[in-house]
C-alpha cells in the first residue's frame, strides 16, 4: 500500500478527523496550488527519475520556503530512496515525497506540540512582532480553551501600541473573558503582576498574556520581554508554562529570523504560525522545525474562530498533496 493511501486511511477515521482534516486542506490551497501544480509539472515533463529531475524538484522546494538545508536533506533521502526501490520513473513519485516530508518533520528528538497545561494556573505568554496575528490568536486560543471546559483570563501586556489593549479588550468580550489592563503607557511587568493575581484570586484555569511587538529599538524589546519572563517566573512558580512566538507566515524567511531573535530572549516554547491560508510558501513550516528545533503548536488556516487548529504533519502533508492523495487513493 502506498503511503498517500494508508495516510488517507489514518486521517478521516471519526468526523471530527475529518473536519479537521478539511481546514487543512481548504488552508492549504495556495501552497497546494502552487507547490503540486509544479510537481506535477515535474512529473509530466520527466518520465525519468534522474538528476535534472531531482536538480529541479529542489528549485521547486525552495520557492515553497522549505528552507536550503532541509532541502537537501529531503533530495538526498529521495534520491537514496529511489536507489534503494530501484524507482526508474516518476509514476508515484509525490506519495515517496510526501512520505519524506512527514520523517523529516518527525526526525531528530520529539517534539510536544501539546500545550503544557497545569494543574493549577497555567501562564501562557504570546510574543511576536506587531502585525503578525498575535492578538487575534490569543482570542483564537482562548476561545479554543474555553470550549475544553477551562476558566480563561488575558493580561493587556501590550501597553505601548495604540489601539492594542482596546483590541484585546473586543476579543475579551467576543470570547467572553476578563480582560485585566491599565492605561495605555503603563508598564507591561506590572499589568502582568495585577492579571496574575487576579487569576489566583478568581481560580483562573489559564491566563494568557499578550506583550509588546515594537519599542525604540530590538534590545528595548527583548529587554522588556525579558523582565515580564521574570515577574511572571516570580509570582507562578514554573512559570511561564508556555512562550507561544506568532508568525505570519506570507512572510516566509523573514520568519525564520524572527524565531531565532525571540527564541535567543525568552525561551519560546512553541509557534503559532498564523496566515498559513494566505501563502503560497507554506514549506516554511518544515524549515522551523528542521532549523529552530522548535514545535510548530497552531496554525492559522483561515478567518473563522475554528480556524486556529493544532499543527499535525500528517495533516499537512495532507494538504500540500491532497488532490494526488485522493486521486490515488480512488484507484
Amino acid at each position: 500500500m502506498s503511503f498517500f493511501k494508508k495516510l488517507k486511511e489514518k486521517i478521516t477515521g471519526t468526523n471530527e478527523t475529518v473536519t479537521v482534516t478539511e481546514k487543512f486542506k481548504d488552508g492549504l490551497s495556495k501552497t497546494r496550488n502552487s507547490f503540486t501544480s509544479k510537481v506535477n509539472d515535474l512529473v509530466a515533463r520527466f518520465r525519468e527519475v534522474d538528476e535534472e529531475f531531482f536538480e529541479e524538484l529542489e528549485e521547486v522546494l525552495l520557492q515553497a520556503d522549505v528552507g536550503v538545508e532541509t532541502v537537501m536533506e529531503l533530495v538526498d533521502q529521495l534520491r537514496w530512496e529511489v536507489q534503494r526501490k530501484n524507482i526508474k520513473n516518476t509514476d508515484g513519485i509525490q506519495s515517496v515525497i510526501s512520505e519524506k516530508l512527514v520523517e523529516i518533520y518527525k526526525a531528530g528528538e520529539e517534539l510536544d506540540t501539546e500545550l503544557n497545561i497545569q494543574d493549577g494556573l497555567t501562564v501562557i505568554l504570546m510574543v511576536g512582532v506587531n502585525g503578525v496575528g498575535k492578538t487575534t490568536t490569543i482570542g483564537k486560543l482562548a476561545a479554543r480553551l474555553k470550549d475544553e471546559g477551562k476558566t480563561v483570563m488575558l493580561a493587556a501586556g501590550d501597553t505601548f501600541r495604540a489601539g492594542a489593549i482596546d483590541q484585546l479588550v473586543v476579543w475579551g468580550e467576543r470570547v467572553g473573558v476578563e480582560v485585566i489592563k491599565q492605561s495605555e503607557g503603563s508598564d507591561p511587568a506590572a499589568v502582568m503582576y495585577d492579571a496574575i493575581r487576579a487569576a489566583k484570586n478568581r481560580k483562573v484555569d489559564v491566563l494568557i498574556c499578550d506583550t509588546a511587538g515594537r519599542l525604540q529599538n530590538k534590545v528595548n524589546l527583548m529587554s522588556e520581554l525579558e523582565k515580564v519572563h521574570r515577574v511572571i517566573g516570580k509570582e507562578v512558580e514554573g512559570a511561564p508554562h508556555e512562550v507561544l512566538l506568532a508568525l505570519d507566515a506570507t512572510t516566509g524567511q523573514n520568519a525564520m529570523v524572527q524565531a531565532q531573535t525571540f527564541k535567543d530572549a525568552t525561551n519560546v516554547t512553541g509557534i503559532v504560525l498564523t496566515k498559513l491560508d494566505g501563502t503560497a510558501k507554506g514549506g516554511i513550516v518544515l524549515a522551523i522545525r528542521n532549523k529552530l528545533d522548535i514545535p510548530v503548536k497552531f496554525v492559522g488556516l483561515g478567518e473563522g474562530m475554528d480556524d486556529l487548529q493544532p499543527f499535525d504533519p500528517e495533516k499537512y502533508v495532507y494538504g500540500l498533496f491532497a488532490d494526488g492523495l485522493e486521486r490515488e487513493a480512488q484507484e
